[in-house]
Order: C-alpha cells, then sequence, then structure tokens
C-alpha cells in the first residue's frame, strides 16, 4: 500500500511537543541545584514526592530510581524464599520478572486474555502450586487487568499481589475504583516513556506499614538512619535524587490532566472505528491509554508496514517475543555460569494465547495528551484504509 507520510510526524514522547515539560520543572530543577542539595537523604523533594503520591493514592509511597527498582522493592518485601515462584504475565518489560530473579525466586508465566493481553485469572490459578508465593499483575498499556479477581485468587492461596501500573496512572477498574489500590503494593514509573516523566524513577505504594518499611530499608542498603549506622537487612542502593524528585513532583500535578486527555483522544478513535468489523477495539472503561492496543485481521506485520507508509507509526507486538522466549530464560546463564534458580524449561507454545497475539494479532498505537482532534481524524483514516485492504 502507498501513501504519503504525514507532515509534520505526531508528536512523541522524545521531543518538547509530545512532553509536558515546562516552566515549573525548570524552576524545580534549579530550587534543588541552588539548594546544593541533591541527595534525598538530606533533601526535602523526594519525601515531599512521597506525601503527595499518598495524596493521590492514599496509600504510603516509596520512591526509588525506576519504576525496575519499584518493583524490586516490591519483591523483596515479599521475602520468599530462594527457589519459591512468582506468577506474572509473558506480556511486559523485561523490569517486571528481572526482580523476581535477582531475589532468587523463579517467574512462572501464565497466559492472558486474547483480547486485551491481561492476565488470564484462571491460568494464574491453575499456575498456582505449594512454592508460590506472590502474583504480579500489569495493567497492559493502561488497560484494567481483572484485579478483583486477581485479588480473589490471591486471598484464597494467601499470596501477595503486586500490581504494576508503570502503565496505568490513574486507570481504574471499569466500575470506577482505581488501579494501585488492590495489590498489597502497586509500582509506578516516571521513566521517559510513561504518562508523566522525571526521565527515570519510580514509585511503590502500600496500605501495610510493615511492607512499607521493608521497602524503604531495601531502597536504602537495609539502613534506619534513625538508627544510626547499622544496616538491618540486605538491601541495595534505590534512592532517588531530589533532581529527580523536583521534576516529579511538578509531573504528578498534571497527570490527571495528561491522563483525561489521552482518554478524550482514545475515545474519539475508538467511535471513528466502531463500524469496522473484525478489528477489536479495546475497551474504554477504566483505560489510562498508555497506548492504544488493537486486535487485527490478518498479520499485524502488514498492518504496521501500511501504516507506516501512511505516516502512522505502529508496533505489531508490542514485543518481539515473549519474556519466556528471552535468551535468560532459554538457557543462557542467570548467575555466573549457572541457571540458577530457574529449575524449569520455558518452551514454545506455553502462553499460546501470548504467542499468537505477539505474533499475528496485536497492533499498538503510540499514544501522546498532545494529539488534536484533526490527528486522530488522520489516525482514523489510514486504520480505515488498511482495513479496507486486510
Amino acid at each position: 500500500m502507498s501513501g504519503t507520510v504525514r507532515r509534520p510526524p505526531l508528536p512523541g514522547v522524545l521531543e518538547p511537543a509530545g512532553r509536558t515539560i515546562g516552566a515549573e520543572e525548570r524552576e524545580a530543577v534549579l530550587r534543588v541545584l541552588d539548594s546544593a542539595v541533591l541527595c534525598s537523604t538530606f533533601g526535602g523533594e523526594t519525601r515531599a514526592l512521597e506525601a503527595e503520591m499518598e495524596a493521590l493514592y492514599g496509600r504510603s509511597a516509596v520512591a526509588c530510581s525506576s519504576g525496575t527498582a519499584a518493583l524490586h522493592l516490591a519483591v523483596a518485601a515479599v521475602r520468599f524464599e530462594p527457589g519459591d515462584e512468582v506468577i506474572t504475565t509473558p506480556i511486559s518489560d523485561f523490569g517486571t520478572v528481572a526482580p523476581i530473579l535477582a531475589q532468587n525466586g523463579v517467574p512462572v508465566f501464565a497466559d492472558v486474555d486474547p483480547t486485551t493481553g491481561n492476565l488470564d485469572p484462571v491460568a494464574v490459578e491453575a499456575a498456582i502450586t505449594p512454592r508460590t508465593r506472590a502474583i504480579i499483575a500489569v495493567h497492559l498499556f493502561g488497560a484494567p487487568a481483572d484485579i478483583v479477581a486477581l485479588r480473589a485468587i490471591a486471598d484464597r492461596h494467601d499470596l501477595l499481589l503486586i500490581e504494576d501500573c508503570a502503565q496505568a496512572w490513574l486507570g481504574t477498574t471499569a466500575e470506577g475504583e482505581l488501579l494501585g489500590r488492590f495489590g498489597d503494593i502497586a509500582c509506578f514509573s516516571l521513566q521517559q516513556y510513561k504518562h508523566i516523566t522525571a526521565g527515570d524513577g519510580g514509585l511503590a505504594i502500600t496500605a501495610d506499614p510493615e511492607l512499607a518499611d521493608r521497602m524503604r530499608l531495601f531502597m536504602d542498603k537495609g539502613w534506619d538512619r534513625a538508627k544510626g549506622r547499622v544496616h538491618l537487612t540486605l538491601g541495595l542502593n534505590c534512592r532517588m535524587t531530589e533532581l529527580i524528585a523536583a521534576v516529579a513532583r511538578c509531573q504528578l500535578e498534571k497527570v490527571a490532566d495528561v491522563v483525561g486527555r489521552r482518554r478524550a483522544r482514545a475515545e474519539q478513535l475508538v467511535a471513528a472505528l466502531a463500524d469496522l468489523q473484525a478489528l477489536g477495539l479495546p475497551a474504554v472503561a477504566g483505560h489510562a491509554w498508555w497506548l492504544f492496543p488493537l486486535i487485527v485481521p490478518g498479520d499485524n506485520r502488514r498492518w504496521a508496514q501500511a501504516l507506516a507508509a501512511e505516516g502512522i507509526p505502529a508496533m505489531a507486538g508490542y514485543l518481539d517475543r515473549p519474556l519466556y522466549a528471552n535468551p535468560v530464560f532459554a538457557g543462557a546463564p542467570v548467575y555466573g555460569t549457572s541457571r540458577y534458580p530457574l529449575d524449569r524449561d520455558y518452551n514454545a507454545g506455553l502462553c499460546p494465547n501470548a504467542e499468537r497475539l505477539i505474533q499475528h494479532t496485536l497492533l499498538v498505537l503510540p499514544w501522546n495528551e498532545a494529539y488534536t482532534k484533526v490527528d486522530v481524524d488522520e489516525i482514523a483514516q489510514a486504520l480505515r484504509k488498511v482495513h479496507a485492504g486486510a
């Protein structure tokens, strides 16, 4: 299919037009630089960010260096034994599973819903063994996972539930309940590509004071600074800097507007495509719209190529492969020359719904709060043109 590449391109997250960074962030950075205190151990920006996150979500917040670090804090707080299992999804960033390996745990991959890519609760419950200690549920692309069912499963089997909300700032269930308030711990990202950004940075929230204390200790080398220079437990240095926190505080004030604008434009696109047969559109209710996913008829790679010819960026499958098909799970060493703690093979066919989504049916469009109604009209026109040739 031929087409004319649009000019200018859609605003993206690697340029000012696609980010909400402005005078407030500049002033915040200068405020920290002028203070000469850039370390959060001695400054006030990071603690203020935690308080503002707590006000937003109603749970204690622990700031750290990245979204992956937030998940690491959460996994470390579970305190499972080496070789214990954590169930999660095969469709996510590696940051979802790296902390499990880092704590000497075994990732167990459960299959996903073929229309959303989110964990299938039936598959999760079938994967539970006597060694299972936790479930990590990812709200993929900002769409709510079936978190009520997953919460019930975790309670039934005495497991901790961790919500990976990196892509789901202010996402909700279809009934309007805030994602991040179902898990024992929920984790958020401030990485460049997320709804709001400080370049990197993460936040973990919990309503459990003991879990909050464990995460704070792990974030700062096991050091309770109120007790002097004594290291109470194993921990790493996952501290957030004051510069990151200052920018993040400004961004946090903007997150509701960012999500609101993304929702408005996404609902416009859903309405514009509603009559296209065999095109699977995402459910609008509760969606935070980090990306805009579609289930397409035919070959998702052909769709991506055809849209690119129309000047519309798209990703076929989101990932190149399920997480378990990466070398680290497919025979490569994990620690030293050994595969420890892995004690199993992760063969092709393990999660057939996930594999089909990645290889054949899932198409993902970048999404941005700076898209205009005209932008969305042009995206819809391109999708209709590609659909007609499918």
